[in-house]
């Protein structure tokens, strides 16, 4: 039987992240195999659940995938795990606009899964009850079947406030610890290979705090889902080279098993490494290659990819693989050289662009259709007045005046960060499968 449990906050920055990595740490330091997942777009927290675990986490999310994806992701994944451990995002019940689309909740639902509410009580006593009932109330088809207490001030105050809550199962209580914090930058929390906190330390936390036998207890069996709907990679014919270094990382685990089952092989490549791969076609993720720049400008991947565009090779990039595949990059008044794919500049800027949810229909030479995903960036990117863009936003900022996707030959990038519930990628596939049998 397969077990799942959703770890879910009252708001951010109550501490899930911290609840959701310690029990992962400690369950796995306990020699069960936990198979993490991410409510949600974000890339950075799957990096930590990835290095706690050993096994890939999955993102899961309900505007971007369906509910009936979600259930699909979780139970394909799932694999020889004994639990899954699903981090949420943002508050419980925090979704597009006021409904509950993308929220927490909506994927507690969608898999029928149990949550594990993360509560800051600092400040609070009796009042603490009061919000947690709240809570518990709001949606009848939410389960909220135990609460974490975190930042609790002494043993008394856990007391007072389990005396109020009655019946509500409190499975933890975490006094406060502010050495277990995970740093952040403009983009989110440090990736998992800049660790820089202890992690023995916060199972060592968590195992203290946590009462963890409840917490497997309350783990169920999540809904089933279409069990053909678990493709079985096809034979490979074709190879695409995903960027893979600190300034490219972003990356959902699902695009690239997607890429699998529609026959490819993946090789990875480092472009600060200047690495070429032989290679039938190229995908360039998020990342940080504002962080890398200098390097970046001076690579042997930069300056020959022009050549591999004009010469027809599909080149598909996101957000920090659009700022580099441009014509330069401005940081802080100076001016790099990149690629030159695409006929745009782009500036770094102090002020958040874009971040949100996002809905656009592509007409490219690579693929074409419903694109689903997100977008998040500080930058802004000035196209020639004869650029050509791909996808008509129907939600979301993108590039210019409600158009994402620069495109030149068979190359594509957005500021999107495309989601393979809804990114055709069967026929990038494909188009990179015609390159290579030109």
């Amino acid at each position: 039987m397969k077990k799942s449990i959703v770890i879910a906050g009252t708001h951010s920055g109550v501490g899930k992240t911290t609840v959701s990595m310690g029990i992962m740490a400690a369950l796995t330091r306990r020699g069960m195999n936990v198979q993490p997942y991410k409510v949600g777009p974000d890339y950075i927290d799957p990096t930590h659940h990835t290095a706690i675990c050993g096994r890939p986490s999955r993102n899961l999310d309900t505007f971007m995938m369906g509910e009936e994806g979600v259930r699909q992701s979780f139970h394909c994944s799932y694999g020889n795990a004994d639990i899954g451990v699903v981090e949420g995002v943002m508050g419980l019940f925090d979704g597009m606009n006021s409904s509950d689309l993308a929220s927490s909740a909506h994927v507690a639902k969608s898999l029928g899964a149990p949550v594990i509410l993360v509560v800051n009580v600092h400040g609070m006593s009796r009042s603490a009850a009061a919000l947690i009932k709240g809570y518990s109330e709001f949606d009848s088809d939410v389960r909220i079947d135990g609460v974490v207490l975190n930042r609790v001030g002494s043993p008394r105050h856990a007391q007072m406030i389990r005396d109020a809550l009655g019946d509500v199962p409190v499975v933890g209580a975490l006094p406060r610890n502010q050495d277990l914090t995970v740093p952040s930058r403009h983009l989110g929390l440090h990736m998992a290979d800049e660790r820089d906190y202890d992690l023995e330390r916060l199972g060592n936390f968590i195992e203290e705090n946590i009462d963890l036998d409840s917490v497997l207890s309350l783990a169920n069996d999540p809904r089933p889902a279409a069990p053909e709907e678990c493709i079985v990679n096809r034979e490979v014919d074709v190879t695409i080279g995903v960027a893979m270094d600190s300034a490219f990382c972003f990356y959902y685990q699902d695009m690239l098993d997607y890429f699998r089952r529609s026959g490819a092989e993946i090789k990875f490549f480092s472009p600060l490494e200047g690495e070429i791969p032989d290679v039938d076609g190229m995908y360039f993720g998020g990342g940080y290659p504002e962080l890398h720049i200098a390097e970046l400008e001076k690579s042997r991947t930069t300056h020959k990819l022009k050549d591999l565009s004009a010469d027809g090779m599909p080149i598909y990039g996101e957000c920090g693989g659009l700022q580099y595949l441009c014509t330069s990059y401005e940081i802080e008044d100076r001016i790099y050289k990149m690629a030159d794919l695409f006929p745009a500049e782009t500036v770094m800027t102090k002020k958040l662009q874009a971040l949100g949810y996002t809905k656009g229909y592509a007409d490219s030479p690579i693929f074409r259709g419903e694109v689903r995903g997100h977008e998040f960036h500080y930058s802004v990117t000035d196209c020639a007045c004869d650029s050509r863009l791909a996808y008509t936003m129907e939600r979301g900022k993108g590039i210019v005046d409600g158009m994402d996707g620069i495109y030149e030959h068979n190359s594509v990038a957005s500021y999107m960060h495309a989601h393979p519930g809804s990114f055709p990628v069967d026929d990038f596939v494909q188009s990179c499968r015609k390159y290579k049998q030109r």
